[in-house]
């Protein structure tokens, strides 16, 4: 299998698992929440913030799909860096409200990671190497 298949495959699993995530926050914030790490569900009517989230994660997973669909695999691989940011913030606020280490490091820490590990998909990794140029093509019988 080739390195771009393989590539083509990991960025599709991103899009998908980002875009089933935004979902759930959307249509079950309550029940979403405890699966992000942190340690308490917000006083009041905190779903408006949790539905914002998954607005959030939804368009990070149109946006994957979308380069991915058309395509643009080097402007795949640079949103891909630049989307590693959310996760690695979401990591930070389970750190500083005091969630569990496992779900900071084990949930966003590593999304955070992987996207990161993943950019490069989209660049440097899928375009051909470059070497001696291809020989001319040989000129039709007259």
């Amino acid at each position: 299998m080739s390195l771009k298949t393989v590539n083509t495959v990991l960025a599709t699993v991103c899009a998908l698992f980002v875009l089933y995530l935004g979902l759930s926050f959307i249509l079950a914030p309550e029940a979403s929440t405890q699966g992000v790490g942190l340690p308490t569900w917000p006083v009041g009517n905190g779903d408006g913030f949790l539905i914002m989230k998954g607005t959030r994660e939804f368009s990070m997973g149109l946006v994957i799909g979308t380069l991915l669909l058309t395509g643009h695999r080097r402007a795949l691989g640079w949103v891909l860096l630049m989307e590693a940011v959310a996760p690695f913030g979401d990591m930070i606020n389970v750190l500083a409200h005091h969630g569990p280490l496992a779900a900071a490091f084990g949930i966003h820490g590593l999304t955070a990671a992987v996207r990161a590990a993943r950019a490069p998909a989209g660049g440097p990794a899928d375009r051909p190497r470059r070497g001696p140029p291809a020989p001319a093509p040989a000129a039709p019988p007259a």
